[in-house]
């Protein structure tokens, strides 16, 4: 029988740790083709390249482990996405991971996550899709600690299928393997950032910005994500791409629009 296609990419860069571990994990369930950035895109949100080219070159990497089909491309996370289903793979994938990234991509840090917007992007095109985040901004995290997980869900993916129109965004706690306490389904917990910027002055006497702020997690509730990672579980969330507000449409309706 033929391998199921997994297509992994990222948003910290084809030479990311969670990259690699991500690639490690997936070839044990299937053929693997990565395309990820060349460099670090995250934040990058759904962003994709109108007003430049792209470049993409297949490179060599990890050869202990046997060497993958792996392409770096210039572009991103999006990017990349649209470029391997277009140019690169021969095939439409059966799955498509995005990860691990390099940190949480849980509550409102899913709108600007170029780790799940990657996956998003799969998810437009009919592709069963997930995007995975440890919640551990080391560039030394420890992602041995998602393996089982990881394993886990993208074989639950690829058995069962994951309803068109939905991504899953799974955040895995900054713990151990004995912290882990299970994975339990979620919704997107309420919390925004209070932001401020940091104005400073450079040599030349022009202002310049650091944007900085705190996470505000306004959503006391015990079925979100935030709360499964706070206690010890990985979270996973049903993600949808149709940002359509469908509670409030008869509300607008009910509006003197056309008087």
């Amino acid at each position: 029988m033929q391998k199921p296609l997994i297509l992994v990419t990222n948003d910290d860069g084809i030479t990311a740790p969670g990259l690699r571990a991500l690639v490690r994990y997936m070839k044990e369930i299937g053929d693997v083709v990565v395309v990820a950035p060349d460099s670090p895109q995250s934040g990058m949100g759904h962003a994709i390249t109108l007003d430049n080219t792209l470049y993409s070159k297949k490179v060599t990497i990890d050869l202990e482990n046997g060497g993958n089909e792996e392409y770096s491309c210039s572009g991103t996370p999006a990017d990349c996405v649209k470029l391997a289903l277009q140019e690169i793979l021969s095939r439409k994938p059966d799955l498509c991971v995005s990860g691990i990234n390099h940190g949480s991509n849980s509550s409102i840090n899913v709108i600007y996550s170029g780790t799940m917007s990657a996956a998003i992007e799969a998810g437009i095109e009919g592709i069963p899709a997930i995007g995975f985040s440890l919640c551990d901004y080391s560039w030394e995290a420890n992602f041995k600690t998602a393996e089982t997980a990881v394993k886990k869900i993208a074989e639950e993916a690829l058995s069962n299928g994951i309803p068109k129109g939905v991504v899953l965004n799974v955040n895995i706690p900054k713990t151990n393997n004995e912290g882990i306490k299970g994975i339990k389904v979620c919704r997107q917990a309420r919390a925004n950032w209070k932001e401020k910027f940091d104005k400073r002055i450079n040599p030349m006497g022009k202002d310049y910005y650091w944007l900085t702020g705190e996470f505000e997690l306004l959503d006391k509730g015990e079925d979100t994500d935030e709360w499964a990672l706070s206690n010890g579980y990985i979270s996973v969330v049903p993600t949808q791409f149709d940002l359509t507000a469908h509670h409030v449409i008869q509300d607008i309706n009910n509006w003197s629009l056309n008087e």
